[in-house]
Formats: C-alpha cells, sequence, structure tokens
C-alpha cells in the first residue's frame, strides 16, 4: 500500500524535472502539506519499526536497483523484505525528506550525502530509538541507509577483555594516553567505545567531550559530565572538534574516527598534552594501524609523527564480528599493550617486530587475532572454517590449529 498522496504528489510534479529539482519540489509540497509530512514520517517509523521486530541492523530504502523493495539486512544477510509495501522514487524521496532540517537539505544538495543520527520513539510512551542515517544520490534519486545503534551498552566485563586490558582502558587507572579502537565498518567500534565511555562514566568523576559524525548512542551522566557534539550540527569537523574540546576542560575526547592527516595530528597533539583520547581506524590489525597513521603524512613528517605515536599511544584494539554456530556474531580482537619495547620498536621505525611482542604477551592482556579465534574455535563458538575465513594472516591460524 502506497502513500495515500502519492497521485497528487505525481500530478504536482512536472515530467521534466529530475534530480536536485524534483527533491526541492517535493519538499515545497511536503511544507505546504501537514498531513503528507505526517503521513511520510508514520510509513517511515514503521519501516524503522520493523527492523528492531526483525532484528536487523540496517535498513536500505530506494532507486530501482533495490527493485521498489524495501532491504533489511539480519544477521549479515541483506534481503527484501515482502511483507512491507514497495514504494515508489517520489514515496521514498518524501519519506526521506520529511526527517531532515532544512539546514540539512541545503547541505544535502551541495554535497549530495548527507550523515545524520534519528531519534524517534517508536511506540508512544517509549524513549526514542536512534538511527545512524546516511542519505545520498544513485542515478539521480533520492535513496538512503539506516543503522539500528543498540539503545543497551554492554558492560565491558562481556566483551571478552582480560583485565589488565580493562584497568588500561579505565581513566581511574591511566589518565592519559591514545586507545585506538580499529576495525572495517560494521565490526562493532562504536559498540565498544560505548561500553569504554559507561564504565568510565560510572567509576570516575570527570568531563568526557563526544565527537561524533553522527552521534549514535546519548550517554546519560552518572559520574560524570558528558557532551556530545555532531560533526555538522555542533561543530564543523573532527579535527576542529578535537581543538575546540581542548578549551572545554576534558579528561576524555572521543573522536569518532580519524579520516585524515590533519585530524590525526590534532589527536596526537591533543593527547601528548595530557589527555586520555579514545578513537577508531578502519584498519583490520594493530600493526596496520601504526603503518596506517605514519603513512598519512609525507616522508619528511613521518619521523616525527613515530616519536609522538611511541609517546602517546597505550592500546590498540582490532575487532572483527564473526558469525559464531548460533547463527549471531562473536567479537574476536587482536589487543597490543603498549609498554617500553613497543614504543622503541614504533620510535626506531622496527614495527614489524611488534607482532612476535603481541604474540608473546598474554601475561599483559596482549593476544593476536589469530590466538582468539583458535580460542573461540577450540571453545566451539565458531567454527574451523569461519577462524580461517577471518584470520589476517592464514599460514599462523594454520600452525595454531595444526590441520
Amino acid at each position: 500500500m502506497s502513500l495515500s498522496f502519492k497521485e497528487q504528489m505525481t500530478q504536482a510534479l512536472p515530467n521534466y524535472i529530475n534530480g536536485t529539482a524534483r527533491f526541492q519540489k517535493i519538499n515545497s509540497l511536503l511544507l505546504a502539506n501537514e498531513s503528507w509530512q505526517k503521513e511520510a514520517f508514520e510509513n517511515l517509523k514503521d519501516l524503522l519499526k520493523n527492523m528492531r521486530e526483525i532484528t536487523a541492523s540496517d535498513i536500505d530504502l530506494g532507486s530501482a536497483s533495490s527493485i521498489h523493495h524495501v532491504w533489511y539486512r539480519v544477521f549479515g544477510t541483506k534481503a527484501p523484505n515482502l511483507d512491507v509495501p514497495q514504494y515508489s522514487h517520489d514515496e521514498i524521496t518524501s519519506m526521506l525528506l520529511c526527517i531532515i532540517s532544512e539546514d540539512q537539505k541545503n547541505q544535502f544538495y551541495k554535497k549530495k550525502n548527507l550523515d545524520f543520527s534519528l531519534g524517534i520513539a517508536l511506540e508512544p510512551g517509549e524513549e526514542k530509538s536512534r538511527f545512524r542515517g546516511n542519505i545520498y544520490y544513485d542515478i539521480n534519486h533520492l535513496v538512503a541507509n539506516f543503522r539500528r545503534i543498540n539503545q543497551k551498552v554492554f558492560k565491558i566485563e562481556t566483551l571478552g577483555f582480560p583485565e589488565p586490558i580493562i584497568r588500561r582502558l579505565n581513566l581511574r587507572y591511566e589518565k592519559s594516553g591514545l586507545v585506538l579502537i580499529t576495525g572495517i565498518t560494521g565490526s562493532g567500534k562504536s559498540t565498544t567505545l560505548d561500553s569504554i565511555i559507561d564504565m568510565c562514566n560510572n567509576t570516575n568523576q570527570a568531563h568526557i567531550v563526544i565527537i561524533g559524525s553522527p552521534i549514535e548512542y546519548i550517554h546519560k551522566p552518572n559520574k560524570c559530565i558528558i557532551r556530545h557534539r555532531e560533526v555538522g550540527e555542533d561543530v564543523l569537523s573532527f579535527q576542529k572538534g578535537t581543538i575546540q574540546a581542548l578549551r572545554q576542560d576534558p579528561d576524555i575526547i572521543v573522536v569518532g574516527e580519524m579520516r585524515d592527516a590533519e585530524t590525526i595530528a590534532t589527536v596526537l597533539e591533543v593527547t601528548d598534552s595530557g589527555h586520555k583520547v579514545y578513537t577508531t581506524l578502519h584498519t583490520n590489525s594493530a600493526i596496520d594501524s601504526i603503518h596506517r597513521i605514519i603513512g598519512e603524512f609525507p616522508p619528511v613528517e613521518q619521523e616525527r609523527i613515530r616519536n609522538r605515536l611511541a609517546d602517546t599511544l597505550k592500546l590498540a584494539i582490532s575487532q572483527k564480528l564473526i558469525p559464531n554456530k548460533a547463527g549471531k556474531y562473536t567479537m574476536a580482537k587482536e589487543i597490543l599493550s603498549v609498554n617500553a619495547s613497543v614504543s622503541a620498536a614504533i620510535r626506531n621505525n622496527n614495527i614489524g617486530e611488534i607482532y612476535q611482542m603481541i604474540t608473546e604477551g598474554k601475561t599483559k592482556g596482549m593476544m593476536t587475532l589469530e590466538q582468539d579465534l583458535f580460542n573461540l574455535y577450540r571453545k566451539g563458538t565458531i567454527t574451523k572454517e569461519n577462524a580461517f575465513n577471518y584470520a589476517n594472516n592464514r599460514k599462523r591460524m594454520l600452525r595454531l590449529i595444526g590441520h
């Protein structure tokens, strides 16, 4: 069943306008018809409510490439849902435009892409459920992805981190330094960050500044003041937000992602000034993370960056979500806990030696990804096939498993 105003909207739209001009015309029709806005909003809300009911992590809307179906990702598998209505391009456009502000629309028309967060009470009297949204152009049509944000924060103890690592993550035991949480998109980095923030919020009297693009989970202050600053809405960029945080008397700064050399340099500088900073990278291993940070800079600057990284880096946690035998996901991780030997290896550009240090660092809470995958396989949590499929180095995995 399509939107009731579909025919009226179609008649009011000239056939010859497409792309941004068409989106703007639909927007003007919505602004002139409050009942249309409400109906479009309610339809989108129903689609998001269905995400929760079927335990979907993502929803995709719009474009002919979706065959006019709504697609959901459930436990890693993305497929069209034949139980929800099909919508035309213009109907999808009306649903998406009704949830963003005029400023966001103008920004979107210029950049052809918009990242934002969305909070909606899916049922009367409920707290708002939160979603991370991305709207973009696809062959001159408006399309979107929404990711459902967990309303529940996992206790750090449930994520399988060794006790020495939990202590180093906590502001109570280590007041400064850089902590990297890395992994590909969808590897649970935000979940881990939120668990760390929650632990610090419950065990420290401090000030936490979170800079996100977008802000996903909203933390309720307990023992900490917690500021949430969304890139594009509250602050212009990660880099500018990090610099501004220095004037806000923070104890912890959370930088949602280090996307460029400018942000990386700022994060290292801020950390070097004595703050505790948590941030993320899209890398697959602790060693890749170190190479990535240094490699973002021209050769003439790399020695300076290596020295600063050697002084500030405390932990690098790289994680993957592995399909388990129960049909869900289990987190596997690689953990580098920086000590004097690791710092010296970074400073002296002997980064290749660090993997062996991780391998031998079990008493300090360190582990390679292959070691953690082997433990999950030995416990019967994951299959041998997935242990090999998700290993960074299949030869090392083979040596652990034996055959």
